[in-house]
């Protein structure tokens, strides 16, 4: 949505502070984390997410180039069990994350 209007508020400068932290926790502007908290938004901030979410990507784009080779009539037989404790350690993070979340 286009931002078109400019809305300005008085407060204590911890105030500003600490929703600043909380904008930059979240990824988010200070501008789109107000309005979104405002309008009753829910802002979920997941610690340790963002690490969890690149080993996810490189893992993919491994598989990706596993099937494109195999496509390719260039490999035949591949070997997965690395893949699977991979996958069995990001499963184990992300129920971590989301239990320190539920507290």
């Amino acid at each position: 949505m286009k931002k078109d209007i400019k809305f300005s508020t008085r407060m204590a400068s911890a105030d500003r502070e600490a929703i600043k932290e909380l904008a930059k926790r979240s990824g988010m502007s200070m501008s789109d984390y107000v309005t979104a908290c405002c309008l009753g938004k829910q802002v979920v901030i997941i610690d340790g997410l963002k690490e969890v979410l690149k080993e996810l990507k490189s893992i993919g784009k491994n598989l990706n180039q596993l099937v494109t080779l195999a496509h390719m009539g260039r490999i035949t037989v591949v070997d997965l069990d690395s893949v699977r404790q991979v996958f069995s350690e990001l499963r184990d993070a992300v129920r971590m994350i989301l239990e320190r979340k539920r507290w």
